[in-house]
């Protein structure tokens, strides 16, 4: 289906694909992976006969139809609906023929309008749109009424819709919310022509793509398999490169020593220069990538009293109108929360209430006297100021600070000393994000509150945030699209729905469930679910309820099992190097403390999962 071969493409100075090639087949569903930079947009642009090449082609079949979501928008006026519809330019054209067209010319455009199925075309429009998140009413408002976030969201609608061979999608779940996410998801598993996928949420990779194109090093390597087989294939590949490396370096050491002893000596002389040209010939092997994780840590909060906040009956919003009311929760300091519900809910509302950026309209809302939190929005980089360096932004925080200091806590984020120097004019995407967690960060506080913090984070970005949040001791709310992100990091869920904020009885697993339900057309009264359904639901509700602080302690254990696992192997790692009786009595003496210290956490950890186990039975 989709033929690259052998093509260079390069921007100014800068080669992003160096005569790499790929081949692509009918219906397969592919991730498009690689670091931020590396080229995968500007490959896409290729795809799209946007960009040309330096050498080599890219093909496809005849009358193909490549679909790909639109970046500018030439007419703001067209009601979203109409703007969606308009992209079938075969149902346009044949529709706009029908005025001026003879009773001949009629019955071909009738059969070739059935043909394509126009006659459904505007309900499955509108089903689209409602999928990611537009209401009837919003339908017939223009373009222009939409913020740049939901205006992409019509041009997702609108590559959703119109007939194509292949879709291109470049990170299409960023502006959207979990739920709108699900839904794609779930509609994208049904797409019958060719997929290409540019995304760095694992969940989505794994969930859609059975195979992975990696761009790396300017070239492009494929693999079978979704994101997790290609880990494990990869992992497996630099073993194998690394042990190859290895034995190539001792051939090298060794040719050179034999040159080095005898490349003077007249006996030797030409036995030398023969190794000498061996080693001018020997191919270096260069390792298949760098070391692209990036760093996070988050300074430890102060340990404060539970609860950290409560609201009484609040409620927010905007001027006079309350966008949520009857709030009555409790955040303690080891709190993990992810908030659930659609855009234009009402989570980011909550969430400034919660940071401090709105006062409650009514009700009460308590902070303890000591807590400090940080609050992370994405729109927050718009807000920066572009001449200055980050050591200058982190310094005015910190005036106390030395340099040193400031650059450490940069550090932290994975800001080098050149990144510090750098106009966040001249960041990237996800330097600025970095920026933003360092910024948010300074003081130590004890709640971070981050909302959609991973839009511009690579796949080893996001990796390295996860570590960090399941490091960090404070309390975490969480509002995000990345399912991921969601799983390793909450362990409580709040449902921001109906004009108030609830927890959530169920896991991320029932609400997509509830979701993808939603979604279906609405069952008639014979096929309501009967009162036993509606009772096992209540019934694994309340098992859910009554397991969640015993699995909220297995989850503790595990992590404390983890560090003490960790420090004993580097007790015994240093086994190697202590020479000296006493340090050598001192290590295991250590050891035998941290293997008992294990020991005792193994035992609770099955007590505990045997305790779930009787319960669930």
């Amino acid at each position: 289906m989709i033929d690259i071969n052998d093509i260079t493409v390069q921007i100014g100075s800068k080669v992003l694909l160096d005569h790499a090639s790929a081949h692509i087949s009918d219906t397969q569903k592919v991730g498009l992976i690689g670091a931020n930079g590396s080229g995968k947009s500007t490959l896409f642009k290729v795809l799209k006969g946007e960009m040309g090449t330096q050498t080599g082609y890219v093909s496809f079949p005849s009358r193909h139809k490549v679909a790909s979501v639109l970046q500018e928008f030439t007419d703001t006026s067209v009601p979203i609906l109409n703007f969606v519809l308009n992209q079938d330019t075969e149902r346009t054209r044949l529709l706009n023929q029908l005025e001026n067209a003879s009773e001949m010319e009629l019955a071909d455009i009738h059969d070739r309008l059935n043909a394509i199925g126009a006659a459904s075309a505007e309900a499955r429009a509108i089903r689209i749109l409602s999928g990611l998140g537009f209401r009837q009413t919003d339908l017939d408002r223009p373009l222009s009424e939409f913020s740049g976030g939901w205006r992409m969201r019509v041009a997702l609608a609108a590559a959703l819709f119109v007939p194509s061979d292949v879709l291109l999608l470049d990170e299409p779940t960023n502006h959207l919310d979990l739920e709108a996410s699900v839904w794609l998801e779930n509609h994208l598993k049904l797409y019958r022509g060719t997929l290409l996928l540019i995304s760095h949420d694992k969940h989505i990779l794994n969930a859609l793509c059975d195979h992975i194109l990696h761009l790396h090093d300017k070239t492009l390597t494929f693999y079978t398999g979704n994101y997790d087989t290609f880990e494990t294939t990869h992992a497996q590949k630099q073993e194998l490169l690394t042990k190859l490396m290895q034995k190539q370096e001792e051939k090298r050491a060794h040719l050179q020593s034999f040159v080095d002893r005898f490349r003077y000596k007249a006996t030797k002389a030409k036995q030398a220069q023969s190794r000498l040209k061996m080693l001018q010939k020997l191919e270096t092997i260069a390792p298949l990538e760098e070391n692209l994780s990036s760093h996070f840590s988050f300074p430890q909060p102060e340990h404060l009293a539970p609860p950290i906040i409560t609201l009484e009956n609040a409620a927010v919003g905007y001027g006079e109108t309350p966008v949520l009311k009857n709030l009555n929760l409790r955040i303690d300091g080891d709190d993990r929360i992810a908030l659930l519900g659609a855009n234009g809910n009402g989570k980011s509302t909550f969430a400034k209430l919660l940071a401090g950026r709105l006062k409650p309209m009514e009700g009460l809302i308590h902070r303890s006297k000591k807590v400090r939190i940080g609050y992370f929005a994405q729109h927050q980089t718009e807000e920066l100021p572009m001449n200055q360096s980050p050591l200058m932004i982190i310094h005015a925080l910190m005036p106390e600070a030395t340099e040193t200091k400031c650059r450490t806590h940069l550090a932290m984020f994975g800001l080098n000393q050149e990144k510090a120097l750098t106009p966040v004019r001249n960041l990237s995407g996800g330097e600025k994000a970095r920026l933003l967690f360092a910024c948010m960060a300074y003081d130590a506080p004890a709640l971070l509150i981050l909302d959609e913090p991973t839009n511009h984070l690579d796949i080893q970005g996001r990796e390295a945030l996860i570590d960090a949040l399941n490091t960090y001791e404070g309390a975490v709310l969480l509002i995000t699209h990345d399912m991921t992100l969601i799983q390793l990091i909450s362990d409580r869920l709040w449902l921001v729905k109906d004009g108030t904020c609830k927890t959530f009885d169920g896991d991320l697993d029932d609400y997509q469930r509830l979701l993808l339900e939603s979604d279906k057309p609405k069952a008639t009264a014979k096929e309501s679910p009967s009162s036993h359904r509606k009772e096992e639901r209540q019934r694994k509700a309340a098992l859910r309820a009554e397991t969640a602080p015993i699995k909220k302690e297995i989850n503790r254990i595990e992590k404390e099992m983890a560090e003490v696992s960790a420090q004993k192997e580097k007790a015994v790692a240093r086994f190697e190097t202590v020479t000296e009786p006493t340090q050598i009595v001192r290590l295991q003496k250590e050891v035998a403390q941290l293997e008992k210290q294990l020991e005792t956490l193994e035992t609770k950890w099955l007590d505990l999962s045997e305790q779930i186990e009787q319960m669930i039975d």
